[in-house]
């Protein structure tokens, strides 16, 4: 007779509990945020790392060791938003990276103040641009029509010359970091045999430098036709934009 209640109590707990806000994705850990490492990035309580999935904030310590236009800004706009509160992840796709970093969604579940899913709320304030990975892009698609909004409205990081959308023409051939770039596509390019890890295509931008480089889960950019009008977004090294994702490039049509 008790367990058969003990069931039912379980069972009716069960049915009034409310539904996940990403029903696309796998509940993770739950937490305490203990610090902020940069807009895109903070630790839990429980000593587990975790990178803000599907957005990019100006870097607090980069490589080059000056933060980022925009770092500070970012980093304390994450802060006021969660420190001290406890949130809950969720993940789309893979849970770790090569540094063990929790890869997820972040959304606050405690009594401190109004529920807020962070990667969304950086992206609202201009704190943070989006970066998509196929193995984590769920909900990609929501993410950059929030930042189109936002950047139309020049808020936060949009706002100063660094993250403004330059023309391929403008980037110089030794350029490095994340780019958002417009031009039109050139002819498809020879890959190098000696590349390693080789791209689906390379194309050319029109009067640039620079080179589109084309991953294979992008690959339905390799058959736009030269002369397309694009805005396509990436990490610029060695004179090449990496292309890594089918929703990091626009069609511009024409007027």
């Amino acid at each position: 007779m008790i367990r058969a209640l003990l069931v039912a109590v379980l069972l009716a707990l069960a049915a009034c509990a409310a539904p996940s806000p990403f029903p696309d994705m796998q509940p993770g850990e739950t937490g305490r945020v203990a610090r902020i490492i940069d807009g895109d990035a903070l630790v839990l309580d429980t000593g587990q790392s975790v990178r803000l999935v599907s957005i990019e904030a100006p870097a607090m310590y980069p490589e080059s060791g000056s933060p980022a236009p925009y770092a500070g800004e970012s980093a304390r706009r994450l802060e006021d938003m969660a420190l001290g509160r406890r949130v809950q992840l969720f993940y789309p796709g893979i849970t770790r990276d090569r540094y063990d970093r929790a890869l997820a969604h972040v959304l606050t579940i405690d009594g401190a103040g109004p529920k807020r899913w962070l990667n969304m709320e950086m992206i609202e304030a201009g704190a943070a641009w989006v970066r998509l990975y196929p193995s984590t892009s769920a909900r990609g698609q929501t993410l950059l029509m929030r930042e189109a909004e936002t950047r139309d409205t020049r808020q936060g990081l949009w706002a100063r010359a660094d993250y403004a959308v330059q023309r391929a023409a403008q980037i110089e051939i030794d350029a490095r970091g994340f780019f958002f770039v417009r031009g039109e596509l050139g002819t498809t390019q020879p890959i190098p045999e000696e590349m390693r890890y080789p791209p689906a295509c390379l194309r050319g931008f029109e009067s640039a430098a620079l080179t589109l480089s084309v991953r294979r889960d992008a690959a339905t950019a390799c058959g736009l036709a030269d002369g397309t009008q694009v805005l396509v977004r990436g990490r610029v090294s060695n004179g090449a934009l990496d292309l890594s994702h089918p929703f990091h490039i626009t069609v511009i049509e024409p007027a």
